[in-house]
C-alpha cells in the first residue's frame, strides 16, 4: 500500500543528501557485505585507493565501544555473546554513524547493506558472493590450516551469526533484497572485483 508520508520522507532525505554532497559534506557511498572470506576487506582498501575515501568496518564500532566500557576485546566479546542487547547497541551506534553527516564513504559489515536499505541511504549496497569452498581456500592462505578445518570453522560461525541475525531482526545478511548489487566473486581476482564496484559506483553518479 502506498504511503505518501514515507514517500515524502525518503525524498525529503534525498534532498538533505543532494544538499550535504553539494556542501561538500561526506556520506556514505557505499557498502560492502559478504561472508568471511569473500574480500570484503580487500575490497574496501581497493576503494579508499581509488577514490581517496575513507571507511567504517563493523569492528571499528565494537573496538570503540570495548574501549569505553573498560574492557579487553576478548571480555567484550565474551560479552556479546551472552547478551543480545549488546549486539543490539552495537548495531544502533554503526546506524548512528552512518547516518550522520560527515559519515565514511565505505561502510564494512555483514548488515551494512541491510541498515543502508532501512535509513534509506541513497548508496551503493553491494553483496560479494563467494562460495564456501573458496572462502576456505582463501583463509587458509590468509591464516594456515587445512581447508577443512576452515570450511568447518566458516560453517559453524555462519550458522551461529545466523541464528543470532534472525533472533535479533529476523533477517539474514545474504538475503538478497538490501542490495544494489550481488556479485559473484567466486572465479574473479581482487581486481576484477574493485573494477565491477567502481563501475557500479561510476554509473550511480
Amino acid at each position: 500500500m502506498w504511503n505518501g508520508h514515507d514517500h515524502k520522507t525518503r525524498t525529503e532525505d534525498k534532498a538533505l543528501r543532494c544538499l550535504q554532497a553539494r556542501m561538500g559534506v561526506s556520506m556514505v557511498k557505499i557498502t560492502v557485505s559478504g561472508h568471511p572470506g569473500s574480500g570484503t576487506s580487500t575490497l574496501v582498501s581497493g576503494l579508499m585507493d581509488h577514490f581517496g575515501w575513507s571507511s567504517l568496518n563493523g569492528g571499528d564500532v565494537f573496538r570503540a565501544e570495548a574501549k569505553r566500557r573498560g574492557m579487553t576485546l576478548a571480555e567484550f566479546g565474551a560479552l556479546c555473546t551472552t547478551d543480545l542487547e549488546v549486539d543490539r547497541q552495537l548495531d544502533a551506534l554503526l546506524q548512528e554513524r552512518m547516518s550522520a553527516a560527515g559519515a565514511e564513504e565505505i561502510v564494512e559489515s555483514r548488515l551494512s547493506g541491510w541498515w543502508a536499505y532501512r535509513l534509506n541511504l541513497d548508496c551503493v549496497r553491494m553483496w560479494i558472493d563467494v562460495d564456501a569452498e573458496e572462502r576456505a581456500r582463501r583463509v587458509v592462505a590468509r591464516e594456515g590450516g587445512t581447508i577443512e578445518e576452515a570450511l568447518k570453522a566458516n560453517e559453524k560461525r555462519t550458522a551461529v551469526d545466523a541464528e543470532r541475525f534472525m533472533q535479533l531482526y529476523g533477517i539474514l545478511p545474504e538475503e538478497r533484497e538490501p542490495y544494489t548489487i550481488v556479485l559473484d566473486a567466486t572465479h574473479l581476482g581482487r581486481e576484477e572485483v574493485l573494477a565491477a564496484a567502481v563501475e557500479h559506483l561510476e554509473a550511480l553518479a
